[in-house]
């Protein structure tokens, strides 16, 4: 199997995008380096060629794109998810989290019957390899208030804004 990569630029928004044959399985904030995605593949799919390949990449970069202009709430793109059983459980739920909506972490605990793993669901939702498309954004703290995102908290307030987040 060949891993295919590319950069994805729209406006002020500058990605790094993965996929396998399956569907995108890595999409990261450009400012991190495509190190990061380097790794994360390497980790995940140690045996796999990587490729730069815009082409194969074209159909996910553009439902992101419509995205980002306000055209899409819903991605329709196939993902390819690496992570344990647990964090897939997670970033499961996070699917399931409305356009323009937030959640806390412990409604994320909450939703996947493990009301105890609150950091555990933490951790996971900061490993999710696909963010925005897996929209780890749109969870908050308890409080209220923006916690940790692999983008930059000033980037995760800019998508909720974008979102016109309502608190649920």
């Amino acid at each position: 199997m060949t891993i295919y990569w590319t950069t994805f630029q729209h406006q002020t928004w500058k990605f790094y995008a993965a996929a396998t044959e399956k569907g995108l399985c890595y999409l990261g904030p450009h400012h991190l380096a495509v190190n990061e995605m380097e790794v994360f593949l390497h980790k995940q799919l140690p045996n796999e060629e990587i490729k730069e390949n815009e082409n194969v990449l074209n159909p996910y970069m553009l439902e992101l794109q419509e995205y980002l202009e306000g055209k899409r709430q819903k991605f329709e793109l196939d993902v390819d998810l690496y992570g344990t059983a647990f964090q897939q459980k997670v970033w499961q739920a996070l699917q399931q989290i409305p356009f323009g909506q937030t959640v806390t972490y412990s409604d994320i605990a909450e939703s996947i019957e493990k009301p105890q793993a609150v950091r555990a669901v933490g951790a996971a939702i900061g490993a999710n390899p696909i963010f925005i498309i897996v929209p780890c954004h749109r969870v908050i703290g308890k409080n209220g208030a923006l916690t940790g995102f692999r983008g930059g908290l000033d980037m995760k307030e800019r998508l909720l804004l974008f979102e016109k987040v309502k608190e649920t």
